[in-house]
């Protein structure tokens, strides 16, 4: 199991009322979210295995080169932290450092790599995956490495992670008329505004769908902007056309990488605390209650 582990802290914060403080004052409401959804997962998936993906770094600069507009509007330059600081909550962001010592303590795989986000590190270890994976996150750029010949699927929280959508290959299909496989050129040609993905104007997602499914993928719908025999319309020919430039790198910023230098770490869901003192120490300083409690049992269970 992979967790997206920003985008269930993010959901957790959102989700757990803010007086969820530590003795301090300090508020504690995404780490006692989050570590109530990695029990409830733990508990409904039983997962050999489990991994809290991290983004050692959430706009790298080899994206930003290709497509400068990646995720510009969330770069907030009042932030102390400097021009490239993402905007997030002010009482988010000093909680990811508990987040992160939590998790150590407790001996929970938690990986990062310098100059990739998360959906990178998640893309490499699905890609040398083995045996089943479910990917946990509210991102759905993940879709893409949905494959149901490998066992690989996305669970995406609706409610919660007590109920979530089970994102396999026919859900794909029905929903947006591709597989895994096809859901970058279907993301890349729509845009992601969230993402600061222009896509190409005039080509929306029922649009780039029809598109795939007469062409096959983007280079075959590129192939199609050349042959003046296809069956393109006059606009979308040279709105397409217009957007060669865009088209050619806005690939390798969309499709996670699968080739990040992963390290070695254990990644064996743990059954006790690594560091029972360290965590008992962190319980009582931020007031981590049953939350903490729930999760030690589970992961006993």
């Amino acid at each position: 199991m992979l967790l997206d582990t920003a985008s269930l802290y993010y959901r957790a914060y959102f989700g757990v009322p803010d007086s969820v403080k530590a003795p301090d004052g300090t508020p504690v409401n995404a780490v006692r979210g989050l570590l109530d959804f990695i029990a409830r997962l733990v508990q409904d998936h039983r997962p050999d295995d489990l991994v809290a993906c991290m983004d050692a770094d959430w706009r790298p600069h080899w994206r930003v080169e290709l497509i400068p507009s990646y995720k510009a509007h969330r770069v907030a330059e009042e932030i102390a932290e400097g021009p490239d600081a993402e905007e997030t909550p002010d009482t988010l962001s000093p909680q990811v450092p508990i987040i992160e010592d939590v998790l150590d303590a407790l001996g929970i795989a938690r990986v990062g790599v310098a100059s990739y986000e998360a959906d990178d590190v998640i893309g490499t270890y699905a890609g040398r995956a083995t045996g089943p994976v479910d990917i946990v996150t509210g991102d759905r750029d993940l879709y893409q490495l949905v494959d149901d010949e490998r066992g690989i699927r996305v669970l995406y929280p609706l409610k919660g992670v007590g109920s979530l959508q089970l994102t396999d290959e026919a859900w794909l299909r029905e929903k947006y008329g591709v597989d895994g496989s096809g859901y970058v050129d279907l993301a890349l040609l729509r845009g992601d505004p969230s993402d600061g993905l222009p896509g190409v104007p005039g080509i929306g997602e029922k649009t780039a769908a029809k598109l795939l499914d007469a062409y096959g993928n983007l280079a075959g719908i590129m192939a199609a902007v050349d042959d003046p025999k296809s069956k393109l319309t006059p606009s979308q020919r040279k709105r397409l056309d217009e957007s060669r430039a865009y088209v050619a790198v806005a690939p390798t910023v969309v499709r996670v990488a699968g080739d990040v230098p992963l390290p070695d770490v254990d990644l064996a869901l743990p059954g006790e605390p690594r560091d029972p003192a360290a965590l008992d120490e962190l319980a009582a300083r931020w007031n981590l209650g049953g939350a903490l409690k729930r999760l030690l049992t589970t992961l006993e269970g």
